[in-house]
């Protein structure tokens, strides 16, 4: 049985269709790549998948329950988790504090204490790289640094299937580099599905993704293992300009 499988999905804003009748399945621990060039639905899709929007037709399936009506503060504590490309943090709160909420309202909500989800930010502080950061104000920290807590905030969740948006998005090409194995090597320790929606950056839909989704004006046109997706000759034209070899 898939996590997560979308049956005909489509979301229109008044006579616009931003995504048309989109299905996919995203299997437990899978590692999906979703592209598409400016304006092709990614957001829209990620919105509906999280449930920030309720599509006007289709279905969304999270471990074989129709979760197309629930709302995104009842689908965390069943193991969909999300990053944003904007980090949201909690300003004033520390860093350390800024994860203890994700373990307070994740799948572990209801189940553990302060103090605990205190202790559950310390390991994945440890795991991350920002115990240095452990008492700093979030607001301080530099936008990079705002995405790694962001990622360490949803981590503390434990998803079992985690959207990342943008994530990195205006970082140095080394340290996309060092975020891809890192975020590789989480997903694979924690098993968790990572579903990443990436703009323009194509070292890390080659270092991270099993496969790509493409959609182009809000329609799915590859939905393929990762070197194949890319070498499509509809990705090529639409979004590419290029095929992946030159």
């Amino acid at each position: 049985m898939a996590l997560l499988e979308l049956v005909d999905v489509t979301k229109r804003f008044g006579g616009l269709v931003a995504v048309n009748r989109v299905s996919l399945e995203i299997e437990p621990g899978q590692f999906v790549g979703i592209v598409g060039p400016n304006g092709s639905g990614k957001t829209t899709l990620f919105n509906v998948i999280s449930g920030v929007y309720y599509p006007e037709e289709g279905r969304v399936m999270f471990e074989g329950k129709d979760i197309t009506r629930v709302p995104p503060y009842k689908r965390a504590p069943m193991g969909l988790g999300r990053t944003f490309q904007i980090p949201r943090p909690f300003a004033s709160a520390s860093v350390r504090e800024n994860i203890a909420v994700g373990a307070m309202f994740g799948t572990l909500g209801g189940s553990v204490n302060v103090d605990e989800s205190l202790n559950i930010a310390d390991q994945i502080m440890a795991r991350t790289g920002l115990e240095e950061h452990r008492d700093k104000q979030a607001g301080t920290l530099t936008p990079v640094e705002k995405k790694l807590m962001e990622i360490a905030r949803a981590l503390a969740m434990k998803p079992k299937l985690l959207l990342m948006d943008e994530a990195m998005a205006g970082m140095h090409p080394s340290a996309i580099d060092e975020m891809v194995s890192f975020i590789k090597r989480i997903s694979q320790e924690e098993g968790i599905a990572i579903v990443a929606m990436v703009e323009h950056i194509m070292r890390a839909v080659v270092g991270m993704a099993e496969k790509v989704i493409v959609l182009h004006y809000g329609s799915k046109i590859v939905d393929a293992p990762t070197k194949e997706a890319l070498e499509d000759p509809k990705v090529v034209e639409v979004y590419l300009g290029k095929a992946l070899e030159e």
